[in-house]
């Protein structure tokens, strides 16, 4: 992406200030790290490199159809649910251990409605949803730099990891089909590659290997014990810089086991889910940018069918120091 920096510098070279936020912006926006609700994904080029000691405020509506409630392990037969959902996200990248590092907490507001075909079972909720918490690193190709030094660097192979917890903080009532919350923590360690390529490195290649953990709900159904064994997952993204200013990508996920047991009896309900999706990046200047992402479940085999899209608004603020 260093064309897209080079065409920064030129434009603003008349105002340094300018023109290390306009920097920032579109480091941070070229990797995003929400992963909406409709899709599970992680988001392309987010192991890249970035400047340290800046903040980025998100704010994301996405809207998902589906055949899950929220907890995807929960699949309805003949069920139709419509999730519209905003999520209000922080994340701060800092220096740990000489290297590019950031959390992120985020918060979503969702309203979720449903019925079930054949039948007069239906209804609606609007609440808060399962907070979430990611702290993540790189390992390799991303040294903590500041925004002024950030100018002089060159993108390069880079090796991440990530942890994130899901806590159960959402809306939650046993007795009902709708809820906004799973009523159980959630736990996915995550290890990344990102590879920029070709003329100017407008191409990347990301490779993620992840895997989703869960405690039990021991109050599914009012009195019952929920219990899903982990549900392991690849993706891969490849990107391409169009513009300087605008980036879309391919996005891939498949994901497998995750079998569920409730009262310790078998459900047969082992996963294989492939859901396939796009991504469009633009940088409007300085400190905003705007993202459009489409998923769609290809294969859904004991795993939700979903389908859905997400707009998603990004603000940056601060300067970096080592």
């Amino acid at each position: 992406m260093l064309h897209l920096w080079r065409f920064y510098f030129d434009l603003l070279a008349t105002c340094g200030e300018c023109r290390r936020l306009l920097l920032v912006c579109c480091a941070l926006a070229l990797s995003g790290i929400s992963r909406p609700a409709c899709a599970q994904f992680t988001d392309p080029r987010n192991y890249e490199n970035s400047p340290v000691g800046v903040n980025q405020l998100e704010l994301a509506y996405a809207y998902a159809r589906s055949d899950t409630s929220i907890d995807s392990a929960i699949v309805v037969t003949g069920a139709s649910f419509n999730l519209n959902q905003g999520i209000i996200g922080y994340t701060r990248y800092f220096s740990l251990f000489h290297r590019m590092a950031w959390v992120e907490p985020s918060v979503p507001i969702a309203g979720l409605s449903g019925s079930i075909s054949g039948t007069k079972i239906s209804g609606s909720t609007t609440g808060a949803g399962d907070s979430s918490y990611q702290v993540a690193m790189l390992l390799k190709g991303g040294p903590a730099l500041s925004v002024e030094e950030f100018e002089n660097y060159k993108p390069t192979t880079t090796l991440g990891v990530s942890f994130g917890v899901t806590a159960p903080t959402g809306l939650y009532n046993s007795d009902k089909i709708l809820n906004l919350g799973a009523a159980r923590w959630s736990f996915k360690p995550e290890i990344a590659v990102s590879h920029p390529f070709g003329p100017q490195q407008k191409w990347a290649l990301d490779a993620y290997a992840n895997s989703y953990f869960y405690t039990d709900n021991t109050s599914y159904h009012g009195k019952e014990i929920l219990r899903q064994e982990a549900l392991p997952g690849f993706e891969g993204h490849i990107s391409y810089s169009f513009l300087d200013n605008l980036l879309g990508s391919l996005d891939a996920r498949y994901s497998f086991r995750g079998d569920t047991y409730v009262n310790r009896v078998d459900q047969n309900s082992a996963q294989r889910n492939f859901i396939l999706g796009g991504e469009l990046i633009l940088s409007l200047n300085e400190r905003n940018s705007l993202s459009l992402i489409f998923a769609k479940a290809l294969v859904h085999q004991n795993g939700p069918t979903v389908t859905g899209f997400s707009v998603k608004y990004d603000y940056v603020w601060g300067r970096g120091n080592k």
